[in-house]
């Protein structure tokens, strides 16, 4: 087809956050999806703090001079889905009369401000109906979405000065979801832990929305300035330790005790440290999980899931589900996800089964996991630039 004569513009995704972005754009190719262009590009420190966009001329000569360099074939578009700060956002599941549609928009914006702690005036809102897995419901579920203004209109003029044309944009944790859940549908909760340089994000998805998102300052960075610390080298090289050991070191202590054999010594000092240095940090991300979880599972609203009416739910054969609201599945995702050994010692404290996640599981057939050009390990980083480039291939 000559992209001239279309109405739904070629798009790409932008992923950006305090340290860096990332792109991605997907294209069709004989009815699958496939990568055409991605690309990761440092943010100086201080650029962007918490979200907030501290120098806007520079960031956007960032963006421009990423957008020309991407990998893979060149970016033909300057249309863009892009991400918006996590920490800044505000999103709740709010219950709304059976009223028209065409009055439940102003209906849910009066609605809004019980529960937005800001102006309605000092915020961008949207909002979209849930669906339920089950239609039998005397009531509307809707997903509200606000941003405060002032963290907005700094990344509009961004992309306006890089000369991108924004088509979407969109709270980062609708991005991840849309990347990990397989097919946009969750007949359980399910948990996913996005963990990235500056920040974690928990994001719990079920049915077909998110219910619940936060995020706290506990990061992949952290990780290293504990293990920098503990064994006095700089960041670089405690990157390099923390992921070559992770937290190993009680299987190498037990490995040496049971063979005797010294050439192991070394390995066990320094896995031992490392592992202990990881683990106060490890603990409080775990207390964090914790608190998150029991406050998701005393506020959650009815979320209408049914193991006798659901094809979903028959398909899965996951009947556990049904005798509550709790977490069943945890997914890691992001640049930490490869930290080894993590998901055995969160299956471990949680009881409940914990796995890397698949980022291109709505873009890949299965049971394909990566592609050439960026191996999976490498694609954990890039999870919410490819759930807004699938938003982008899919409008």
């Amino acid at each position: 087809m000559l992209e001239f004569l279309t109405l739904k513009p070629e798009s790409f995704g932008l992923d950006i956050s305090d340290l860096s972005l990332k792109i991605i754009k997907l294209e069709k190719r004989r009815g699958f999806l496939t990568l055409s262009s991605f690309l990761e590009t440092a943010i100086p420190p201080g650029m962007i703090q918490g979200g907030e966009i501290k120098d806007e001329t520079s960031l956007s000569k960032i963006i421009k001079e990423a957008c020309s360099k991407v990998k893979g074939e060149k970016l033909k578009t300057n249309y863009v889905i892009a991400s918006l700060p996590e920490e800044k956002s505000f999103l709740q599941v709010i219950q709304m009369p059976k009223i028209p549609e065409h009055d439940l928009k102003s209906a849910v914006i009066y609605e809004a401000e019980n529960y937005i702690p800001l102006a309605i005036e000092d915020v961008y809102l949207d909002s979209q109906i849930v669906k339920p897995l089950i239609d039998h419901l005397d009531h509307y579920d809707v997903l509200i979405a606000a941003l405060p203004k002032k963290t907005v209109d700094p990344y509009l003029s961004c992309f306006k000065n890089a000369g991108l044309m924004p088509r979407v944009l969109e709270i980062e944790s609708l991005g991840i979801a849309r990347a990990l859940i397989k097919n946009e549908i969750a007949p359980f909760p399910t948990l996913l832990i996005d963990m990235g340089a500056t920040r974690t994000s928990f994001i719990i998805f079920s049915g077909y929305s998110l219910r619940f998102t936060c995020s706290i300052p506990i990061s992949s960075q952290k990780f290293n300035e504990a293990v920098s610390k503990t064994l006095d080298v700089d960041l670089k090289e405690a990157e390099k330790l923390k992921i070559k050991y992770g937290l190993e070191g009680s299987k190498r202590i037990i490995l040496k005790e049971r063979t005797g054999d010294s050439k192991f010594e070394k390995n066990i000092v320094e896995n031992k440290k490392i592992f202990e240095a990881l683990i106060p940090a490890l603990t409080d991300l775990t207390e964090q999980i914790k608190k998150h979880l029991d406050y998701y599972q005393t506020h959650a609203v009815h979320e209408h899931l049914s193991v006798e009416r659901s094809e979903e739910w028959r398909r899965t054969n996951v009947l556990r589900a049904a005798e509550g609201k709790g977490v069943q599945k945890i997914f890691l995702s992001g640049g930490g996800a490869n930290l080894k050994g993590l998901v055995d010692f969160l299956s471990s404290e949680f009881k409940t089964p914990v796995e890397v996640a698949n980022p291109w599981i709505n873009i890949l057939p299965e049971p394909l996991r990566e592609v050439p050009q960026l191996p999976f390990e490498e694609s954990l980083k890039y999870t919410t630039a490819l759930g807004l480039a699938i938003r982008g291939i899919k409008e």
